[in-house]
């Protein structure tokens, strides 16, 4: 069995979890791992009508037959670890869940700093999580484990070792990665950017997976790219223009507006290369053409939405496998069978 990463390909906010979602439930994975930054990704999924926010487990929480792993180049913060432990217990997480025991440690001194540092809150616009303060202690090499955190102990594993050993048995294991392609620390708008690389190769690295363990990169982009906080957007629209649109979000995390833009052909096609995309996944087709909503044949999309698609697989080169319609779970068009 394969080996999927599922990463974002804009500003973050792309609806990776809704797409994490459906594979999850989909394609049955026995391990789903999350590797990124932290918990200043939030990434929200919508059951039964109900949403359910996540910031440290894998999002693909509710197939419950599959194991939880979070690698070790995420940073952990044990609050918000146990809050989600209790938050999403109706789908017996705690039972499942695996920490890699070299994560490194969100203290509350790395939020206090991120939240009052001028710089980093006020200038970069950070989520306040303490997620740049804590990858900067690990670096100088004076961070906290999670070895080295008494509650989190019955939750301790080697994260690559079992990554790899379900590999090697043929098991189908399924990679999330956090925030988008244009906060990454090497490739993004520096230095309005997240505080470690996010294209789909750090992300194999975060859970301990080797390039040629690979099989699928989908890089997730939405209709109308957003973003949280200062820094670069040029095909940004006002917010005005935006509210007209219908185009009104808020941050998972730091509940903050989101600024909105078109969406920008180039920008994809350079995100699909560095992050070698074998496929795409786009959401939110419904906020680009309303009569799409809910359309689960791609045969029966209306005429503007169609196009748009083939518009992306053109330029971008990269075929559009998974078209998200709506927040439901079953809101989708799958494709992967016919490209």
């Amino acid at each position: 069995m394969p080996s999927y990463i599922v990463v974002g390909g804009q500003w973050g906010d792309e609806g990776k979890g809704s797409v994490m979602a459906y594979l999850a439930m989909k394609d049955g994975p026995e391990v789903i791992v999350r590797g990124g930054v932290g918990t200043n990704a939030g990434h929200s999924v919508f059951i039964n009508g109900k949403k359910y926010a996540v910031r440290q487990l894998p999002t693909g929480f509710m197939q419950t037959k599959a194991r939880l792993l979070v690698g070790a180049g995420v940073l952990v913060d044990p609050i918000v670890f146990f809050h989600e432990l209790e938050a999403l217990k109706d789908f017996n997480v705690a039972h499942r869940v695996g920490i890699d025991y070299r994560c490194a440690i969100i203290e509350n001194k790395h939020k206090e700093l991120d939240r009052t540092n001028g710089y980093l809150h006020g200038k970069i616009g950070t989520t306040g999580s303490g997620c740049g303060p804590a990858n900067a202690d690990r670096v100088m090499r004076r961070a906290e484990l999670a070895k080295d955190i008494e509650g989190l102990k019955p939750y301790l594993t080697d994260v690559a070792a079992e990554v790899n050993d379900n590999l090697d048995e043929g098991k189908l294991v399924l990679v999330e990665g956090t925030q988008g392609f244009g906060l990454s620390l090497y490739y993004g708008t520096y230095p309005y950017v997240t505080s470690k690389d996010t294209t789909a190769s750090a992300i194999a690295s975060d859970v301990g997976i080797g390039p040629t363990r690979v099989d699928e990169v989908v890089v997730v982009f939405k209709s109308f790219p957003t973003r949280v906080g200062a820094g670069p957007f040029p095909t940004e629209m006002s917010q005005e223009e935006a509210e007209k649109l219908g185009l009104v979000e808020y941050g998972t995390v730091t509940g903050r507006r989101r600024r909105v833009g078109w969406f920008d052909l180039d920008f994809a096609r350079y995100s699909a290369r560095l992050n070698g995309a074998t496929m795409i996944a786009l959401t939110m087709l419904d906020k680009y053409d309303r009569d799409a909503f809910g359309v689960t044949d791609y045969d029966k999309l209306p005429k503007k939405a169609k196009e748009f698609v083939e518009e992306i697989e053109e330029h971008v080169g990269v075929p559009v496998a998974l078209i998200k319609t709506g927040p439901e779970l079953e809101h989708i068009i799958d494709r992967r069978e016919m490209i």
